[in-house]
């Protein structure tokens, strides 16, 4: 398995990553928020890695667990 080759997934698989419904992901597109993704002819797709990347980007901390970085 080659581990530098990206996984893309589709808009309601995305949804299940970050815990939020497929038309918010959607709102968030049309609106140019929310992490990166691809059109492929009508297809939209998110790489698995954008997505991690998106969620730790808003990560807090806390007094007893710091954000790192």
């Amino acid at each position: 398995m080659e581990q530098d080759k990206p996984v893309f997934i589709r808009t309601k698989e995305a949804s299940k990553v970050l815990r939020a419904e497929p038309q918010t992901l959607c709102n968030w597109r049309c609106q140019g928020k929310g992490p990166r993704y691809y059109k492929i002819n009508r297809m939209v797709v998110y790489s698995l890695h954008d997505l991690l990347s998106f969620a730790e980007a808003r990560k807090i901390g806390t007094e007893d667990q710091p954000k790192e970085g």
